[in-house]
């Protein structure tokens, strides 16, 4: 890669490093970088921060973008209505099927171990809020922006230009929900951080252990979902 080049991949944003090919975050998620809620940082100042080495993450990016593309991976070149339902199918179900319990294990770890773990009684409570705030995000999503945004763009397809309605709540709902998706993010780095990257004490039961395997994977699938909202599917909907 030339110099040129280097200097062009550097000022772009995490987030569109990932949106145009999701073999990067694989390299992000190794360096602790955050491509969702945090995906707007460039890639140079992100290195900076981090004190990595441009080049050697511009290496590591070049060989991931190197290795096959599995078809169903291709986010970027989903039509809308495709990605949004695989959006509500694969993580709007998943949440839905995981809070309450990830919550109530959360409570549990609190009593039995808060004595001598303090740190679990406050990831109850921010996990507590991240749960009925995801779900008011859930069904705001689902009831309101998406049918909106599945109306536009089939008025685009069809030639026609979307209802003036349904640009002005698009318009909207991007500003809102992106806001919520900063909120979320910012709870879940909390949770990490008081758990010290979700390390297992000596001293604890198999429940303390589920438990932070749970929020382990509770924060990977938000990674990807944040990712596919907020860098792909919200970039396309404020082009309708």
């Amino acid at each position: 890669m030339t110099e040129a080049n280097k200097t062009i991949e550097a000022s772009k944003t995490i987030g569109a490093f990932v949106a145009e090919d999701y073999r990067t975050a694989e390299i992000f998620e190794k360096y602790g970088i955050d491509f969702c809620c945090g995906g707007q940082a460039t890639l140079a100042s992100t290195c900076q921060e981090k004190a990595l080495d441009p080049d050697k993450v511009l290496q590591e990016i070049e060989a991931a973008r190197k290795e096959p593309l599995q078809r169903n991976e291709n986010y970027t070149a989903w039509p809308l209505p495709f990605l949004i339902d695989y959006i509500v199918n694969t993580h709007h179900v998943y949440l839905k099927e995981n809070d309450e319990q990830i919550a109530a294990y959360a409570h549990k770890i609190a009593e039995v171990h808060g004595a001598h773990h303090p740190e679990v009684i406050k990831i109850a409570e921010i996990f507590e809020k991240i749960a009925a705030d995801m779900a008011a995000h859930l069904v705001e999503e689902e009831e309101v922006f998406f049918p909106a945004i599945k109306r536009a763009e089939a008025a685009v397809r069809s030639g026609s230009n979307p209802d003036t309605k349904d640009s002005i709540l698009i318009k909207s709902e991007l500003a809102k929900l992106h806001r919520e998706h900063e909120q979320i993010g910012d709870a879940i780095h909390r949770i990490r951080h008081l758990a010290r990257d979700y390390a297992i004490p000596a001293d604890v039961c198999n429940t303390f252990v589920v438990t932070y395997r749970k929020l382990k994977e509770f924060e990977d699938d938000l990674h990807k979902h944040v990712h596919l909202e907020n860098n792909i599917l919200f970039s396309k909907a404020e082009q309708l």
